[in-house]
């Protein structure tokens, strides 16, 4: 049989053992008469007889986790309203050149890099290159014991990155047998998202129980959600915003304009000296070009969504093991094991060539002819009416012409992912002089990511092939003799199918990234009581920590130069180390007195010394007074620091292709006068469209899919510092019996952010340059001088962002839990519910701006909650969890670029219900069967064109659910 040894009775009246009560409120309880050993709770490194905490602390139990059929942590913690928009999951990953299927957690909205999550309370290795985020495939689901959830500044206890709070996972200890967890499943609309799961847990203990080992084996895969199989969501067909991208009126932005394919086709599009345009039906005749066609034509554009995947398929081996070795009866020695390999598919249409990626020097010009020995020779492959309307416009003496072509004969750009994370923790914890303890360990951990990916075009290649002459057999060969040598085949770009095996052999460019993160930590912990007050006995903890961080990215030589086409990605490596020295002490004040049933003080203070910034100091204090039994009031004030990244500090610019973007210059006339008008005619190419437009600046769809941009680290970059305050009260009524089952919290938090490090905003930045009175900004923009192809003059070529410590970042607002447990009826049941309001979320882009009061793509919902039902009737049980999203809107940053921003509708409020039926044969075997979003809430609408938007799910998808209703069927054996 399965046996667990006894923890504190504190730890198990926080965790309610039993049926599953969702996120649990940390509070405080009454000891038992019983001898209870001292123990350590997230937040502070003293132990103590009792499980209290200053700082709001949240717990989720194994039994939370069983109840949810969940294979991923993070598909869990998403319903806690603590929680915001992670930057990785599987529905936002498949458009990234890395990071595709990793899963992340951001708390407050604060940002991934300010939540700092521990394992067994110490740092576990980075899953992103050049990050601090944890990927939580890394971590066994079914091998946690707990999941202590603190929110609040707690750098003093754990340093940099614990800004926002502490995720701290706890996994499973002193475990004797075997428990055996298998499910399958998959979504109820299409049969896909198919799910797989298979854990095996094992332990034993020694005769004494003094020394154990446990171990643990996992395996789970998630099948793919494309977007054409989501046709409820309008993701099946390309579409965009209405609003933002035709009437310019904000009552149309959640209007979606159907169909608003690619104006980059597999037939190819070529453009004519006079303006004109043509291209290709199936039986390769010429016709003229129409993008999303009209009622006399059919569409000549492409449907991207044909390709696009909303959940990228993901599998994970995962192996855990720890043990505790008892060297004497105060002594013991530990280690802890974790190695996990993830396999990831990301898969998006194929690639959208311009005649600007292979001639960038001249504005994408192709020549049509060739010089040969000094005599024009035309390219046979070039049709005839192109021939005829095209000529010399780059001054080189030969015709030229402009083309755009999706490449589909090179089949969709994919990218396969292994991803594998090893990390190891030894050391030695133990008493001594009776009343201290101490624990010192050694952790190292190593994440490396290899990706393959196709789809590619090599330019160079390309640009040889491009160029063919006739060849003395009556065929066609490469112009250039040394290209022929290399083995060219001349690339016929016209019309459907119509480049060749050989061709396309020639000028493919397979590409591949490899990354390394590597974490080494070092560290010693003692703690004790020195003497003691009337109240009780003064604690103290203390302790030093050392830590070095290494992280590379290196992707293949065509992509660093950009000579593939795609983003140009140049190798990240960099590394730093800090030495920490941290204090901690708990002071109790008042006991058994008048109001004063118990009065505690706590402080903590961490001086850490960085390679990269410097000295950082972080402090906490924080309170506990209960005046009765029943109530008890909690606060805290901390000062929080975070050192910058490796990919903050070192990453060179990286190319990226921003969506959502509104040109501020759109509608400006060459009369207009306001203050955005003067700033847009001042901007390169913007009077020259206004002239090809009948006066008026306009934007073609081409220009708004074109956008690219860079991203930009900064090693001048500085530590920020964030300040949190928390205050709070919780009600426990047990000397009351109708209440006695009744737990309450209410804590208040607010954190503010200084010199912050922030990308600065794109949209944010095109609103500062044009007509926001800072023309700075207008250096990470930067525009077509002329028109290239189907871009106009004038339109954004590149929209590039950096990272600097800004003005500040910040949240202010109140969290509530209630749980209640107890018989009703033949069974028992459990609720619980966690709620957030949110007063504010804001941003501060760089210094001396103003207060962003809707931080993010989309303003955070006011109001998020979570409820949890659970009822148990002998060997029967149910559970369900409805999760509640408020109503929202989108960025205001975005709405500023409309002339009727009051009139945006907002978004509506959005919940979803998940439940678990179990029954148990014997005491052995328990079969489930589970439904998420039982009732198929769609989503709320997002459109393409919108910012918040996911690419290819017309929606947010780390916000609402993109899928749709899933179910699983499973057996556990406990043996």
């Amino acid at each position: 049989m399965m046996k667990e040894r006894t923890l504190s009775r504190s730890v198990r009246m926080i965790c309610v053992t039993g049926l599953a009560l969702g996120l649990q409120a940390a509070h405080a309880q009454e000891a038992a008469s019983e001898p209870i050993q001292k123990v350590q709770i997230t937040g502070s490194r003293i132990s103590s007889p009792n499980a209290d905490s200053p700082s709001p602390l949240q717990i989720l139990t194994s039994a939370d986790i069983a109840a949810s059929g969940a294979v991923n942590l993070q598909d869990l913690m998403q319903k806690n309203p603590t929680m915001g928009t992670p930057t990785l999951s599987r529905t936002n990953s498949n458009f990234l050149t890395s990071g595709g299927g990793v899963s992340t957690v951001n708390l407050r909205n604060l940002g991934d890099s300010r939540t700092l999550v521990l394992v067994n309370g110490r740092r576990f290795v980075s899953g992103v290159p050049g990050d601090t985020a944890v990927d939580l495939n890394t971590i066994p689901i079914d091998f946690i014991e707990r999941v202590e959830l603190l929110t609040g500044g707690a750098s003093a206890t754990y340093g940099s990155d614990a800004v926002a709070g502490v995720v701290n996972i706890i996994l499973k200890r002193n475990f004797n047998g075997i428990l055996i967890d298998g499910s399958a499943g998959r979504a109820w609309e299409k049969n896909d998202d198919q799910k797989r799961k298979l854990a095996l847990t094992f332990g034993t203990s020694s005769a004494d129980g003094a020394s154990n080992i446990m171990g643990h084996f996992g395996y789970s895969k998630q099948g793919a959600v494309m977007s054409k199989d989501r046709a409820r969501l309008g993701s099946a067909v390309d579409q965009t915003s209405l609003g933002a991208s035709s009437t310019g009126d904000t009552r149309d932005l959640f209007t979606p304009l159907s169909p608003f394919y690619s104006g980059i086709a597999p037939q190819g599009r070529f453009f004519l000296a006079d303006g004109s345009t043509f291209t290709y039906d199936r039986n390769g005749n010429v016709i003229p070009w129409s993008t999303n066609g009209t009622a006399t034509r059919a569409a000549t554009g492409f449907n991207r969504s044909e390709y696009r995947t909303i959940a990228v398929p993901t599998e994970r081996f995962l192996f855990a093991t720890n043990g505790n070795l008892a060297i004497n009866d105060n002594h013991n020695a530990f280690f802890e094991g974790t190695y996990a390999q993830t396999k990831v598919s990301t898969n998006i249409e194929p690639y959208p060539m311009t005649s600007g990626d292979i001639y960038k020097n001249n504005g994408g010009q192709v020549p049509a002819e060739s010089l040969i020995n000094g005599v024009k020779v035309r390219n046979p492959l070039v049709p005839q009416n192109l021939f005829d309307g095209s000529e010399d416009t780059d001054g080189d003496g030969l015709r030229d012409y402009n083309f755009s072509r999706r490449l589909a004969e090179f089949g969709p750009r994919h990218a396969n992912v292994d991803r594998s994370t090893l990390r190891l923790a030894t050391g030695l914890k133990g008493t001594f002089l009776s009343n201290w303890s101490y624990d010192a360990f050694v952790s190292y951990g190593h994440t490396t990511e290899s990706q393959n990916s196709t789809g590619q075009i090599n330019t160079l290649t390309a640009r040889s092939a491009l160029e063919a002459i006739p060849n003395p057999d009556g065929g066609v060969m490469c112009a250039d003799p040394v290209a022929r040598a290399q083995g060219c085949v001349p690339l016929n770009v016209f019309g459907f199918n119509t480049i060749s095996p050989d061709a396309l052999k020639y000028v493919t460019a397979p590409g591949s990234l490899a990354t390394a993160i590597t974490q080494k930590i070092a560290g010693a912990t003692v703690s004790g009581d020195i003497f003691e007050l009337p109240a009780g006995k003064i604690g103290i903890a203390a302790g030093y920590e050392w830590r070095s961080e290494e992280s590379s990215s290196v992707a293949d030589p065509l992509t660093q130069a950009g000579l593939n086409a795609g983003n140009a990605i140049p190798p990240t490596y960099g590394k730093f180390n800090v030495r920490e020295a941290f204090a901690e002490t708990r002071v109790p004040l008042l006991k058994d007195k008048p109001f004063a049933q118990a009065l505690d003080f706590r402080a903590s203070f961490r001086h850490g010394d960085y390679s990269t910034v410097g000295s950082t100091n972080s402090w906490n204090a924080g309170f506990e007074w209960a005046p009765v039994s029943d109530v008890k009031f909690r606060g805290t004030r901390a000062v929080s620091t975070r050192a910058p990244n490796i990919n903050e500090l070192y990453s060179p610019p990286s190319q990226d292709f921003p969506s959502g973007l509104v040109d501020p210059c759109i509608g400006v006339t060459a009369s207009s006068s306001d203050a955005r008008s003067v700033a847009c005619r001042a901007a390169p190419g913007v009077n020259a469209n206004i002239a090809a437009n009948g006066g008026v600046f306009a934007q073609s769809q081409s220009d708004q899919q074109g956008i690219s941009g860079y991203n930009r680290g900064n090693p001048d970059l500085g530590a920020e510092k964030g300040r949190s305050s928390t205050v709070g009260v919780v009600i426990t009524p047990r000397s009351i019996p109708m209440l006695s089952k009744f737990t309450f919290t209410a804590d208040y938090f607010k954190i503010n952010i200084s010199e912050a490090i922030v990308s600065t905003p794109r949209q944010y930045s095109l609103a500062q340059c044009y007509g926001g009175g800072n023309p700075s900004y207008c250096s990470f923009i930067t525009r077509r001088a002329t028109a290239e192809g189907a871009y106009n003059a004038g339109s954004i070529k590149y929209s590039d962002t950096g990272v600097s410590n800004s003005g500040g970042k910040g949240t202010e607002g109140i969290d509530m839990t209630v749980s209640w447990a107890d018989r009703v009826g033949p069974g028992r049941l459990a609720v619980q519910t966690s709620y957030t309001y949110l007063k504010t979320l804001w941003d501060i882009p760089l210094p001396g701006e103003d207060k962003d009061e809707s931080a993010g793509e989309l303003e955070s919902p006011r109001n998020k909650a979570v409820l949890s039902l659970a009822y148990k009737w002998g060997p029967l049980g149910i559970s369900t969890t409805t999760t509640y999203t408020g109503r929202s809107k989108l960025d205001d940053q975005f709405l500023v670029n409309f002339d009727n921003p009051q009139d945006a509708p907002k978004i509506g409020s959005y919940t979803t219900t998940d439940f678990q039926l179990t029954y148990d044969v014997k005491k052995a075997y328990q079969i489930y069967f589970g439904m998420d979003n039982a009732f198929d809430r769609k989503p709320a609408r997002i459109i393409s064109g919108l910012p918040g938007n996911s690419t290819g799910t017309e929606t947010d998808a780390s916000v609402y659910d993109p899928i749709g209703r899933r179910y699983y069927v499973g057996l556990r054996v406990t043996l």
